[in-house]
């Protein structure tokens, strides 16, 4: 025996001592479920045993009995010989229980592979003594490489050694592996023809790894690496030439369609524009095809040679593995989806309905008790947010990802930024809502918010957009509105009539009534106010000085009450200049001539000299 055989013992003996700190944590948890199952078969297997045993005892016992019995006692043997049959039909009946159970358990329970060189030769399913399957496994497999590495491996000094425990597969004088009955059981074997293809398969295995590292498929491994190399490199050149080839042609063929792109007068790309694009695309698609053909490369290469097969089967499952996964997500996910999908129909349809009832309510169509029409359109945005948002509520738990502490880190910084920022802006809403079922004004009136004097142009949950009557559009946040006071001169000009008012002062030499019938004909002869119902005076005050007459007149246009008031203000001047009487209300007035107090003096002529006040009392004739 040389240093080798014996190197190759002491590693036989050293490798079961290690397994159990080698072991990984999978291992270890595939061990103990395999244990489980083996406890379950091999108990099962006892009790087969002890009562094949125990029966066999008093079969025995009856045989001897039936035999020691005297020829003439016939009816006595034929008790004994009943109850011996009725023992073997009741073992046949437990022995088909327990195979049935037994069965079970072997189609269930996985067994660990011995791979030697990426090339799996059989299955350890049992325990031995206190080594695991895996314990096994690892031996065999450590056993076999040796002697291959070492050179020492002779197929002729492989034998199969038979025992009464168990038959072991040897190379010479050392043991590769031993089959015992719990082996055989599992494979559902005999143990001498379990031990016979263990030992063909692992001839066949190294036989293959000969054949796989000879010298001749070496020299063909190269041969195919360089055949590899060069369809490698002449695919690459070959393809970028085409690339640039079909690049001038289709840039030939777009300079007569690529004309860019516009809508209207404005021009949203260039014809330049776009020829760059086509050719930027181009050399996009060319690099990602040579990553591609440099990805399929790698694999092809690496599966050429057994050491490096690994990597190559590692590469190509970086592809598979994604792609695979991504298909068997969309497949399992595909009854969620379903859901998803009847729930959004339903919404849908639902929200389309809420849509169709709105409109008949603000188109008139349908009536509601005590619920406006102005209040369809709201009422229906304000349903569909919640319904949309109870819906999303339903989908949620559905989409893919959804329990995931990335996309519910999202969610609680989205509701974070919300809850942060969103107080003004909830607020307006909730004004919004209130203004609208106060029913303070709708788009079109003529209102005065504030200071604010206009025509509502929109109306929005957050804000509300009012057009001056100089084309000013200013915009009032809704909660600003809601904490203040609104003025709509719309509301009842229609059917009451907006009344608009004008006060002019009048001395007390002119009579009342006088003074009344020309502020009425004013208010008549005025372009939007409304005859019937008639303007009226109401004298308002009564000064020291003058009276204070008030002309009020009734009109339908609200949003055209500034013209109105400027032609009543003309139309009160004629009336009262026809008439003869001054409109006079008597103040206080500084007369100036010039003087230095009412002009600035670098704005005086030369030798300028300040005239004296002209008063004539004469009437001219």
């Amino acid at each position: 025996m040389n240093y080798k055989t014996l190197l190759f013992l002491l590693l036989s003996i050293l490798s079961f001592g290690s397994f159990a700190q080698s072991d990984s944590i999978e291992n270890v948890l595939k061990d103990k479920a395999l244990e489980l199952q083996h406890q379950q078969g091999d108990s099962l297997l006892f009790l087969s045993d002890s009562v094949r045993v125990a029966d066999s005892l008093i079969r025995l016992e009856l045989k001897q009995q039936i035999e020691g019995l005297r020829a003439n006692d016939k009816k006595k043997k034929a008790e004994l010989q009943a109850r011996l049959d009725s023992l073997q039909q009741i073992q046949i009946e437990e022995d088909k229980r327990i195979k049935a159970q037994v069965d079970s358990i072997r189609a269930t329970t996985v067994g660990v592979p011995v791979i030697i060189y990426d090339d799996t030769l059989f299955y350890i399913y049992s325990k031995l003594g206190p080594y695991t399957p895996s314990d096994r496994a690892k031996a065999i497999k450590q056993k076999l490489e040796f002697l291959v590495d070492e050179n020492i491996y002779d197929e002729k000094l492989l034998k199969i050694q038979k025992g009464v425990e168990s038959d072991d597969v040897m190379h010479g004088d050392v043991i590769i592996l031993g089959i015992t009955d719990r082996d055989a059981f599992w494979l559902n074997k005999k143990r001498d023809q379990v031990v016979a293809d263990y030992e063909q398969a692992i001839k066949n295995g190294i036989e293959k790894h000969y054949k796989e590292t000879s010298f001749l498929s070496n020299i063909f491994r190269i041969i195919k690496l360089l055949i590899v190399l060069a369809m490698f490199f002449f695919g690459v050149k070959y393809m970028n030439k085409g690339f640039t080839w079909l690049n001038k042609k289709i840039l030939l063929i777009g300079e007569r369609f690529l004309r860019g792109i516009k809508f209207k007068d404005y021009e949203f790309m260039s014809a330049e524009r776009e020829v760059q694009i086509v050719e930027w695309l181009f050399v996009v698609i060319k690099w990602i095809t040579i990553v591609f053909i440099v990805y399929l490369a790698l694999p092809a290469i690496f599966s050429i040679f057994p050491a490096t097969k690994g990597i190559a089967t590692t590469l190509i499952g970086y592809v598979l593995n994604p792609v695979k996964e991504f298909s068997m997500a969309i497949i399992g996910y595909i009854p969620e989806l379903i859901t998803v999908i009847i729930i959004v129909t339903i919404t849908h349809y639902f929200v389309q309905f809420l849509k169709f009832l709105s409109t008949e309510i603000e188109e008139g169509k349908l009536v509601i008790k005590d619920f406006f029409p102005e209040w369809a359109r709201p009422t229906f945005t304000l349903i569909r947010v919640i319904i949309y948002a109870f819906a999303f509520i339903i989908i949620f738990p559905y989409l893919p990802g959804s329990d995931s502490p990335v996309f519910k880190g999202v969610s609680v910084f989205l509701g974070l930024l919300i809850s942060l920022g969103s107080s003004s802006a909830i607020s307006n809403i909730i004004a919004g809502l209130v203004i609208t079922y106060m029913r303070a004004f709708k788009n079109g009136d003529r209102v005065k918010i504030g200071e604010t004097v206009g025509d509502v142009i929109d109306k929005t949950m957050l804000v509300t957009h009012v057009r001056t009557i100089k084309n000013e559009d200013v915009t009032i946040p809704n909660s600003a509105i809601l904490n203040g006071s609104t003025i709509n001169y719309t509301t009842s000009a229609k059917q009451l009539g907006l009344i608009l008012n004008s006060t002019v002062t009048i001395g007390y030499d002119v009579p009342w009534k006088k003074v009344h019938e020309m502020l009425i004909s004013a208010a008549n002869n005025t372009e939007n106010i409304n005859k019937e119902p008639k303007p009226f005076v109401l004298q308002t005050s009564l000064d020291d000085f003058y009276v204070s007459y008030q002309i009020n007149g009734y009109t339908e246009e609200a949003g055209k009450a500034a013209r109105i008031y400027s032609d009543l203000h003309s139309n009160i001047q004629d009336a009262f200049n026809e008439a003869g009487i001054e409109i006079l209300s008597p103040h206080y007035r500084a007369a100036r001539d010039g003087n230095s107090m009412a002009i600035p003096i670098e704005y005086y002529p030369p030798n300028y000299k300040a005239p004296g006040f002209n008063v004539n009392t004469k009437k001219d004739e």
